[in-house]
């Protein structure tokens, strides 16, 4: 089940579980839909894969499986993935 995190990693923008502009990786990396696509060139930071749209999860589903209150903030890795270091998430 996916954690649904609630921020972009990149610049802290609130991404709610409704939220058509998240991104993640397959680790489950989030981003923004605009500093994936002006900061990250569609390429993850940490892992090195690529972004797709975060799920929604239905309303009655997210009542009883709430989404993370976990927020992940990673201002100094943001940046294209040219570097990355093969890390996950």
């Amino acid at each position: 089940m996916l954690a649904l995190r609630p921020n972009c990693e990149c610049c802290d923008a609130d991404l709610p579980p409704e939220s058509p502009a998240a991104r993640i990786c397959s680790f489950e990396c989030t981003f923004c839909e605009r500093c994936v696509q002006e900061r990250l060139s569609g390429i993850c930071p940490n892992c090195g894969g690529e972004f797709v749209r975060r799920p929604r999860r239905p309303a009655a589903k997210l009542a009883k499986r709430p989404a993370s209150t976990k927020r992940v903030f990673k201002p100094r890795g943001c940046h294209a993935a040219a570097t990355h270091n093969g890390s996950s998430g």
